[in-house]
């Protein structure tokens, strides 16, 4: 099966981190052309080895492996930005404090994930894991640009996991099947839910995992396969905090109840509030999809958990003079302690609340609450309260 690649570069946060790296691509064509001393479009060792600097950091651009580097493998290699060295997975190696990236093997794929270890991790003790699923059309260096999440890591001692998305690339315009969507990883039909798993079994062969604080979440497109695998893979994650990302399914299969902290902008032009097509890509005038709208997404979860059907609601410092406010509005009183939570940004565009956007289209972020404390509170109060379910 194969899918065009306009049809993977998704409006979303789908697209916005390779949105950042489209920003640089007058920088990029100049300096390829710098270094294509004989104009033939193609840089060959010689030329590359002309810049000491640029040969560092090319190393591994040549994809086909054809002793040449095309422009499209120049712009893909600087784009995606350095990756840290892997770890073969056959390789049960004790991580230790710092980035690594691993890669499984998932039907007929191989697949990737980075890991950042926190300053502070102890083999000895159990440690809890925060999975961050980066945006269609990204990948994980640009979601921890996005996100600062390993900051909070380091600050808060858990380990942050990355996985990569699949796409005609190897390493950017990336995307995950989170079920309604999106892009390359739904069209093809790619197991994500099968990855997160493997990925998780694989982590606890390198690092000491909680396995009962094992959490999620992502921005749009990540958001998303958030909410996907609280419903398929309730049986390892504890609790979910999408950011900007619906549900995109009728109804949640979860087996138990999940804790969700939903983040979403009212002013969110590519994931709508209200549901619906967003803004278009570049080749398309509607959206990647039909979204669901935060009502839905909420009142599923809530009917899923047997929450209340009222919220008690609650109106966030206004810190910031950036014309936007935010209001907690919580479901609680679901089986096993279980809740609901909606963090609503007013005028909030499609970012990662705390953070600046990578992007002035995406709208604008609030600077009134943090995304990563809300929710790594709402995370340290939410372990796994049942074990044993059944796996799915």
């Amino acid at each position: 099966m194969k899918a065009t690649l306009h049809r993977s570069l998704t409006p979303l946060l789908f697209l916005a981190i390779s949105l950042s790296a489209i920003a640089q691509t007058a920088s990029v064509t100049e300096g390829f052309k710098r270094a294509d001393s004989n104009g033939d479009g193609k840089l060959s060792a010689d030329e590359v080895n002309q810049f000491p600097q640029l040969k560092t950091k090319l190393q591994g651009a040549d994809k086909d492996g054809d002793g040449v580097i095309t422009f499209d493998e120049f712009r893909a290699h600087l784009i995606a930005g350095p990756r840290p060295p892997s770890t073969p997975s056959s390789s049960a190696t004790k991580l230790v404090a710092g980035v690594h990236t691993r890669t499984i093997a998932v039907d007929d794929l191989q697949r990737r994930y980075r890991v950042h270890v926190p300053k502070n991790y102890d083999a000895a003790n159990s440690t809890p894991v925060v999975v961050v699923f980066h945006g269609g059309g990204g990948n994980p260096e640009s979601m921890v640009r996005l996100t600062g999440m390993n900051a909070k890591s380091d600050e808060a001692g858990f380990i942050v996991v990355y996985p990569y998305g699949t796409g005609k690339l190897a390493d950017t315009l990336l995307t995950f099947n989170g079920g309604g969507c999106c892009g390359y990883a739904m069209e093809n039909k790619v197991d994500d839910v099968a990855f997160t798993r493997a990925l998780l079994d694989d982590l606890a062969t390198v690092v000491s995992v909680d396995t009962n604080r094992v959490f999620a979440t992502g921005l749009s497109n990540g958001g998303i396969m958030s909410h996907y695998i609280a419903s398929e893979l309730s049986d390892r994650i504890a609790a979910i905090a999408p950011v900007g990302g619906p549900l995109m399914m009728d109804t949640p299969n979860a087996k138990r109840p999940v804790p969700i902290m939903h983040f979403h902008g009212t002013g969110d032009e590519f994931a709508p509030f209200k549901g619906g097509y967003g803004k278009g890509s570049f080749r398309r005038s509607k959206g990647v999809t039909d979204f669901k709208s935060v009502e839905h997404t909420i009142q599923s979860w809530v009917k899923a958990n047997g929450c209340k059907t009222e919220p008690e609601i609650v109106a966030l410092p206004d810190k910031a003079d950036d014309g936007m406010k935010c209001t907690r509005k919580t479901w609680s009183g679901g089986k096993d302690g279980s809740e609901v939570v909606l963090i609503e940004i007013e005028n909030g565009g499609h970012t990662w609340p705390g953070n600046e956007p990578i992007v002035a289209m995406l709208g604008k972020s609030t600077k009134d609450i943090s995304a990563n404390d809300l929710m790594w509170e709402f995370f340290q109060k939410h372990p796994m309260k049942q074990k044993g379910a059944a796996a799915k």
